[in-house]
């Protein structure tokens, strides 16, 4: 979105007396990011050729903290500074695990770099600032609702996401400041849920930015962390009142190879009961690492169906980052 095109509403902006560090210079940490995908690539056709969003400054020396599906299999990376100067970029790593990815500046940013949460894990109730890059105007004072597990329908999962609110328009890459000034995670999904009282309230799922300290060196040195992959189906799932529901399988998956078809439900994994998400993507992962073989029972028109799944490694689909 250029900036011109939206702001945040006065009344939901921060205000900086509200701070204790200055928040217009944490908001120069917060960049553009604008990462062109050739159309051949696996993720082009899901998530698109050219994505928009921000990433946050988290070294001098111009390395960048996103969300990893905005730089997956880029070709080419534009970052977009506050004073409006456009600097190449190179896509360094995309996370599966956590979902973080890394881009490094190919040119001097000259911006301050936003200190990574360290202390107490973020609680229910703190006060932050969700910021996509443009300044006070794209930051939205909000507020800690839930810390707790997410599932998503990807092969992805995280013990302890955090959910903001109110939600932010424009979240993908969005920096979540605390109030002290560092990094408490890095916005990827705009989620609905009821309240108590039955109305709809649209949520942020942020990633902890505590999450990336203990794999930052490996992404920097191979690009991914330094320990066998999981276990991959090209599965995308859903849950219902009965349980969990193949969506769909990517195209010459190892899900699709198998046989699995949409609105195939799954029973079982590995032996394994699977009742939700969280519990089949965890029932996976325990079959062992990439090239595992994934013992999966279906109901199919009610009848049952046992189907072997032989996994791969998720980055076998992807192009790799381009070296410059």
């Amino acid at each position: 979105m250029a900036s011109s095109e939206w702001e945040i509403p006065p009344e939901l902006q921060p205000d900086p007396t509200d701070h204790a560090f200055d928040l217009d210079v944490a908001l120069q940490s917060v960049v553009g990011v604008k990462a062109l995908v050739p159309p051949d690539a696996f993720t082009a056709q899901s998530l698109g050729t050219e994505r928009v969003g921000s990433g946050v400054v988290i070294r001098p020396d111009g390395l960048i903290a996103t969300i990893g599906y905005i730089v997956t299999e880029a070709e080419s990376i534009w970052l977009t500074t506050h004073d409006g100067r456009a600097i190449p970029g190179h896509a360094l790593a995309h996370d599966f695990e956590t979902g973080f990815g890394l881009i490094q500046a190919l040119g001097r940013l000259d911006l301050p770099a936003l200190p990574l949460e360290s202390g107490e894990a973020p609680q229910p109730g703190d006060v932050a600032v969700l910021a996509s890059a443009g300044g006070r105007k794209h930051a939205l004072r909000c507020t800690i609702a839930a810390r707790q597990e997410f599932a998503g329908y990807w092969e992805y999962m995280l013990e302890e996401a955090l959910f903001t609110a109110p939600a932010h328009p424009s979240w993908g890459g969005a920096g979540l400041i605390g109030g002290d000034g560092r990094l408490m995670g890095i916005g990827s999904l705009v989620m609905q849920q009821q309240d108590g009282k039955g109305r709809r309230v649209d949520l942020n799922m942020v990633v902890p930015a505590s999450l990336l300290p203990p794999v930052l060196d490996d992404l920097l040195n191979y690009g991914r962390p330094n320990r066998p992959a999981r276990p991959w189906l090209g599965l995308y799932a859903g849950e219902d009142e009965e349980g969990v529901l193949v969506s769909s399988t990517a195209r010459n998956g190892p899900a699709q190879k198998a046989g699995l078809l949409e609105g195939d439900r799954l029973v079982s994994v590995g032996g394994q009961r699977v009742s939700d998400l969280a519990s089949l993507w965890r029932a996976v992962w325990a079959c062992g690492s990439a090239g595992a073989k994934v013992p999966v029972t279906i109901a199919r028109e009610a009848m049952p169906h046992d189907l072997t799944i032989a996994s791969i490694d998720r980055r076998a689909f992807l192009k790799p980052p381009r070296l410059h």
